[in-house]
């Protein structure tokens, strides 16, 4: 839970211009969709949290879940994933 907590408490004391500046922050983030979609990789139980970043700094939790739950989700594919924000009308 903390490291979720930490996760938190770095999007809402950064201010990230680029995606650069949130992978420099956060090497955990791996871009999925766009520039705007990203998976972190949270603690040692592979939680996963996609998070939409918009250009006015807000972020969104769209999908959160256990390592196993994203690749039955998603199949480690990303294609699946834009398959799946566009079915959830988040693209």
């Amino acid at each position: 839970m903390k490291a979720v907590q930490q996760l938190i408490s770095d999007i809402e004391d950064s201010n990230w211009k680029t995606p650069h500046d949130l992978i420099e922050n956060r090497p955990d983030a791996d871009c999925v969709y766009g520039g705007s979609f990203y998976f972190f990789n949270i603690n040692v139980h592979r939680t996963l949290i996609l998070i939409e970043f918009e250009e006015n700094g807000e972020a969104t939790i769209v999908w959160a879940g256990s390592h196993d739950d994203y690749e039955l989700t998603f199949k480690n594919n990303r294609s699946v994933i834009k398959k799946w924000l566009r079915d959830n009308n988040w693209i």
